[in-house]
């Protein structure tokens, strides 16, 4: 193992150069003038990854961006397999003024390196490729299989790569699905987030008139679907945040007190949380501490209302209709259908004769756990440490990688979030960045994970 770690420190130089070519292409996702730079992302990635030793490696075309896959089962059917997954596509740059150096030129300063994906998930993903390239040429070979299923699409939905995960289940059969796009808890502190909230997103649409009316002549005689629907999102939640949607709690998971005391380890202040983000209360289910709110319970939350004029200057009107988008963030047994139909009644219930109301889902993604007592946490466990001299803590996560539960649900595969970033990487921001100090040691962290993974 020294030889293998000695052998890391001496490339990160390389790896560093490399990490920038990376980063230099511009695979934004989202927006269709970007679409070739995205292929080009992708080719690249599959030349290197031949390169550095895979046996396999191939383009998948999507009815979106491709796929990038790779393969090394040299250790054998009898040999453990390990799934990394990834995304190489990245969020667009506006605004591009806020930026303080180009995004799209890598730029290292204090031992960080700035530039769109850095986090977010180009360096994370490059880690591992780095840290199997390690074990081909310290020892000529991995002491475990290795897929790799690197998406371009993770930033806009993933849709057709859960569709390809659901029809190549044999190709992508493993032990573990190993991915790191997650944070730490904080600067210093290695992590292992072994939950996530699954998510529910859906719009309800509140119509009255045929058509928008003259306040002065009908106001007073026909509701207005503002008012209604403001009525409406009221009776989402009480004064004391718990949500009153029917039926809402019937199956949410309870939490061992061995968990709340890896909470209550946490270094957490609570003012200085409410200082961040400048508001003088919290608000909730104050029965929780605040990160028991944002981890093991469910919450709801009104995204964005439209309804009405809104432009310059006075229309008195009473508007046809009125919207909003509403997000529901789901704990362990809940299910994103089952709970779409609930929120779906209880809005139907509550809503006047004056109106009709009209729910449409449009997301949904299962909440995701893994028991910290499995054999790829404590492979991850032992590689963070070993890496990083810092015994890990355990932490969930407030947020949902739906693709996460497909892994879960399709390949019966326990999955391992082993992340690098840092709360303050502006992940989806300008000035995007990764610490190097993380991105070398997670080299190590995953180049010790396949040896530790492998003797479990």
């Amino acid at each position: 193992m020294n030889e293998l770690l000695n052998l890391i420190e001496l490339k990160k130089d390389k790896y560093l150069e490399e990490l920038k070519e990376f980063l230099k292409l511009k695979s934004i996702s989202s927006e269709p003038e970007y679409k070739e730079e995205v292929r080009k992302t992708a080719m690249w990635l599959k030349i290197h990854l031949s390169k550095i030793g895979f046996e396999k490696t191939q383009i998948i075309e999507t009815k979106g961006h491709p796929i990038v896959y790779a393969e090394w089962l040299g250790a054998g059917p009898n040999a453990k397999t390990v799934l990394i997954y990834g995304h190489y596509d990245v969020q667009p740059v506006d605004p591009l003024e806020e930026w303080h150096t180009p995004p799209f030129e890598p730029t290292v300063i204090d031992g960080k390196i700035y530039a769109r994906g850095t986090a977010d998930d180009k360096g994370q993903i490059f880690a591992h490729i780095k840290g199997i390239e390690s074990h081909f040429q310290t020892y000529g070979k991995l002491p475990v299989n290795v897929k790799l299923l690197i998406e371009g699409e993770e930033e806009t939905g993933s849709g057709n790569v859960e569709d390809f995960i659901a029809e190549n289940k044999k190709m992508l059969q493993c032990d573990t699905v190993l991915i790191s796009d997650t944070e730490w808890y904080t600067f210093g502190l290695p992590s292992i987030c072994y939950a996530l909230r699954g998510i529910s997103f859906v719009e309800v649409k509140v119509i009255g008139p045929n058509r928008d009316l003259h306040s002065g002549s009908y106001g007073g005689v026909v509701d207005n679907p503002i008012f209604v629907l403001a009525k409406m999102l009221s009776k989402l939640k009480d004064e004391n945040g718990k949500i009153l949607i029917p039926g809402f709690y019937d199956k949410v998971a309870k939490v061992s007190e061995e968990e709340r005391k890896h909470f209550k380890n946490l270094p957490f202040s609570e003012d200085e949380f409410k200082k961040d983000i400048d508001v003088e209360e919290l608000s909730g289910e104050f029965d929780f501490s605040v990160l028991e709110r944002i981890w093991i319970r469910p919450s709801i939350d009104v995204n964005g209302i439209k309804g009405g004029y809104i432009g310059e200057g006075m229309k008195t009107i009473i508007p046809s209709e009125a919207s909003a988008k509403i997000s529901m963030r789901l704990v362990p047994n809940q299910d994103p259908k089952e709970i779409t139909e609930k929120l779906t009644e209880y809005l139907i219930s509550i809503a006047p004769k004056s109106v009709k109301v009209n729910v449409t889902p449009y997301h949904g993604g299962n909440p995701v756990i893994t028991p910290i007592d499995s054999p790829g946490i404590k492979a991850a466990v032992r590689a963070l440490e070993l890496a990083f001299n810092q015994k890990p803590v355990f932490m969930r996560e407030g947020g949902s990688i739906p693709i996460t539960a497909t892994f879960s649900k399709v390949l019966g595969a326990p999955p391992v979030l082993m992340g690098l970033g840092l709360p303050d990487d502006n992940i989806h921001a300008p000035n995007e960045k990764i610490n190097l100090d993380n991105f070398y040691g997670g080299i190590k962290a995953s180049a010790i994970f396949f040896e530790e993974y492998s003797k479990l």
